[in-house]
């Protein structure tokens, strides 16, 4: 161009190559990829494709040795593993039958040793004799009044019914004496001086006041007891 710059129309030779075209291969065909990036940077001789086709081929390489190497040659069936060891039986398969033994005696043992820790206790008989005698003795500092008389009286008959197996009923001195006086265990003896220390007792309670000398009713009744005693030895 005239009076224009000559060293514009030059251009740097860098500027100078051929239009890129997106997504050409070498064919000359277009491969857009949906991700950005060309398709065909892939197919071009480079590094990293050189890198990726040595990859591939290398799987494929081994995959080929690894079938070569499991797969029989002269087409006989390879040969199996040995067989596991058999499972070992367990404790309960063991010892079942005796675990329900013991388990079984265990509780009846249990069972034994409660009922017989919670078991109901016999009573424990003490003698008539003895009842008598505790009866007794505290009432031996007492006065010798009505009432003192009449509780004599009482423990002794009681401890001649318990003694003698008598019938358990209430009867009148009358009565009592008239049943001991015909018992073959009481004696005829015994049976006398039953009858007259109880009709004095009654005979005191019931009489008016006078002065008389004490019976001594505590001590006389325990002299009865013991007598009785003898009498029962003597019998057995």
């Amino acid at each position: 161009m005239k009076g224009g710059n000559p060293k514009s129309e030059i251009r740097n030779p860098k500027e100078i190559r051929s239009p890129k075209v997106e997504g050409q291969s070498l064919c000359g065909a277009r491969f857009a990829s949906p991700f950005g990036f060309r398709i065909s940077a892939f197919l071009r001789i480079s590094g990293f494709g050189f890198r990726i086709l040595a990859l591939v081929l290398s799987l494929l390489f081994a995959q080929s040795l690894f079938a070569s190497t499991n797969t029989p040659t002269n087409g006989e069936i390879p040969a199996l593993r040995p067989p596991r060891p058999e499972l070992a039986p367990t404790y309960w398969e063991q010892h079942s039958v005796g675990v329900v033994v013991c388990a079984g005696l265990s509780l009846a043992l249990i069972g034994v040793a409660i009922w017989f820790l919670t078991r109901p206790k016999p009573p424990v008989v003490v003698p008539p004799e003895v009842l008598a005698r505790k009866a007794l003795e505290p009432l031996a500092q007492r006065p010798e009044d009505g009432a003192l008389l009449s509780q004599v009286s009482q423990i002794l008959r009681h401890y001649v019914s318990a003694a003698f197996d008598l019938p358990p009923i209430e009867l009148t001195t009358t009565e009592f004496c008239r049943a001991i006086a015909g018992h073959e265990r009481v004696g005829p003896e015994l049976a006398v001086a039953l009858s007259e220390f109880l009709h004095q007792c009654d005979q005191r309670k019931f009489s008016p006041p006078a002065p008389a000398p004490p019976l001594s009713v505590v001590a006389h009744a325990l002299k009865l007891i013991d007598q009785a005693q003898a009498r029962r030895t003597a019998r057995t």
